[in-house]
């Protein structure tokens, strides 16, 4: 895909990474990070909250095969995907915070509406 960021890591790493962010900020509800991973994370963020909407065992099973923890599945078809019912899309909203202290990377909060 051409719009993918690598992120300065191997695939595999890469994955692994928004994976385990997205399970955090759908089990948390926001999360603080930088900019360019946030709007990574973004969508497939968005996608598991779509895929909540559906219902379906196919997309309960789709969204075990990213999300690391199987209460936050859980979590995402029963109690966050049925609040979006009447909103297509835009369940994320990014805030930028300035730059990080230690090595001046911009940060944001990337966190459910």
């Amino acid at each position: 895909m051409p719009g993918t960021r690598k992120l300065g890591r191997p695939t595999d790493q890469r994955r692994a990474m928004l994976r385990q962010q997205v399970t955090a900020l759908l089990e948390k509800g926001r999360l603080e990070t930088t900019i360019t991973r946030a709007k990574e994370i973004r969508p497939l963020a968005e996608k598991m909250i779509t895929l909540g909407k559906t219902n379906t065992l196919a997309a309960r099973r789709q969204a075990l095969s990213f999300i690391t923890k199987e209460d936050v599945v859980t979590k995402v078809f029963n109690e966050i995907a049925p609040g979006y019912s009447e909103r297509n899309g835009g369940y994320t909203r990014i805030m930028r915070l300035g730059p990080r202290r230690g090595d001046g990377a911009e940060m944001a909060i990337i966190e459910l509406v």
